[in-house]
């Protein structure tokens, strides 16, 4: 299937739930950003905090974005059992979460 090859983004978008200190939450995100290091699909990971003046977040806080080689890579992802794992364990402690996974396209100008 052609259109599963090709870099894919899996972005989510989360707001984690009050009383949680600082320390927790970067516990959280270090726990995974190690998934790229337990997860053979998962090929880098990157995160940061809303930084934007437009205040169009809807309650965001935190980006984290993972890189895959496919659409496969992200199944595969999905399924693996220390995804699995840190998943119960961050989805919990979180007010709001989104997810998208897109290809990334270049604009042919």
């Amino acid at each position: 299937m052609e259109e599963s090859k090709g870099e894919v983004k899996h972005i989510l978008l989360a707001k984690f739930k009050e009383g949680l200190s600082e320390e927790q939450i970067e516990d959280y995100i270090k726990q995974y950003a190690n998934l790229v290091n337990l997860v053979p699909s998962m090929k880098a990971f990157r995160w940061g905090k809303d930084v934007s003046i437009e205040n169009l977040h809807q309650g965001f806080t935190h980006v984290f974005e993972s890189t895959f080689e496919s659409t496969q890579g992200i199944a595969e992802y999905i399924s693996h059992p220390d995804h699995l794992e840190y998943a119960n364990k961050l989805l919990p402690q979180l007010e709001k979460v989104l997810v998208v996974d897109y290809k990334p396209t270049k604009v042919q100008l």
